[in-house]
């Protein structure tokens, strides 16, 4: 009975990220990329600066090609490090748990109340979302302090030179902290900030989960422009100077130019698209309603489609291949 609690309050607090989102107009350049079957060739080029031909590999669904690795307590973020290793956060439980290259647990640490995001670096950030605080470990997992966030809800962490961006949902702000947690500065997004990333020129930009848009910020916090995207947007992903943002409720990726914000491309996935990462050269989404991962390149040719555990969320990548934090199956997937 427990364990039935905490998978539905688990998905009652990851997945109302995107409810009450409303469906916002694509730009009219954008252009729609869909999984081709084996003998499909896909012509024509998602930037519109010249045309190729590529054929597409067919999508797979290899249950047998992922390896489970039981948790429990809701894994709902995960990170990888230089070192080899993955974090995950542990939600119900105000842990954090070091998983070696090969999967075995190599340490658990406490942290603060509800974590809900996490960033590897030369060190390790933990977002609580419960007491608005964010904990800084070294590598080694010894916890190096805990520091309030500057915000209510924070969400999400990006470590982006020796700054730690923060998304505060719950105060629609992202806080800019010193490497020794000082508030540097604090900025309005919009409404429910659920996801972070910068971009090659050092820009930062924000998914905002309940107005269905993206912000972009300078380095410094100046705000650039803040552009619709599709319904629920909830990861994200930087190809240059240009982004990927996943919208939850349209199972599609779209493709943001750096330049203008405007949709220059799209990527049809899995139902529910929900965490990204860049995986070599290529791009991995988190499809938490069909309980799957897609593969993708930078031009948006899907590459495959791999099983995962159930409702997964948040997905990372390091030389050892690429890791799902699977929160109602309380499991982390290593591909």
């Amino acid at each position: 009975m427990k364990n039935k609690v905490q998978s539905k309050k688990v998905l009652l607090s990851a997945l109302g990220l995107a409810v009450a989102a409303l469906c916002s107009p694509l730009a009219a350049s954008a252009q729609e990329i869909t999984p081709a079957t084996d003998d499909q060739v896909m012509s024509g080029s998602i930037s519109g600066s010249g045309t190729t031909s590529v054929k597409r590999a067919p999508a797979t669904t290899d249950t047998s090609s992922a390896t489970e690795l039981g948790l429990g307590a809701g894994p709902t973020s995960i990170a990888a490090d230089a070192m080899g290793n993955v974090w995950v956060t542990l939600q119900f439980s105000g842990k954090l748990v070091r998983l070696s290259s090969n999967g075995a647990v190599s340490g658990t640490y406490v942290v603060g109340q509800n974590p809900t995001g996490v960033a590897a670096g030369k060190s390790i950030w933990v977002a609580n979302n419960g007491d608005d605080t964010v904990t800084k470990l070294g590598l080694d997992g010894a916890v190096l302090g805990t520091f309030k966030s500057g915000g209510e809800g924070p969400e999400a962490l990006l470590i982006a030179g020796e700054y730690v961006w923060v998304a505060n949902e719950r105060s629609n702000t992202v806080t800019k902290l010193s490497a020794a947690g000082a508030l540097v500065g604090t900025y309005n997004v919009g409404r429910r900030p659920v996801a972070l990333a910068a971009d090659s020129a050092g820009n930062i930009w924000v998914a905002n989960n309940k107005d269905d848009s993206v912000t972009k910020l300078s380095a410094a916090g100046a705000l650039v422009g803040t552009y619709p995207v599709g319904r629920g947007p909830f990861g994200l992903a930087a190809v240059g100077e240009d982004v990927f943002v996943s919208c939850f409720f349209d199972g599609m990726v779209l493709k943001l130019s750096g330049r203008t914000g405007e949709a220059i491309g799209k990527v049809r996935v899995g139902d529910g698209a929900a965490g990204m990462a860049s995986y070599g050269q290529n791009y991995l989404v988190a499809n938490n309603g069909s309980n799957s991962v897609t593969v993708f390149s930078a031009d948006g040719v899907v590459l495959g489609t791999i099983k995962v555990g159930r409702s997964p969320l948040q997905v990372a990548a390091n030389a050892y291949g690429y890791w799902v934090a699977n929160a109602g199956s309380h499991s982390v997937s290593r591909r």
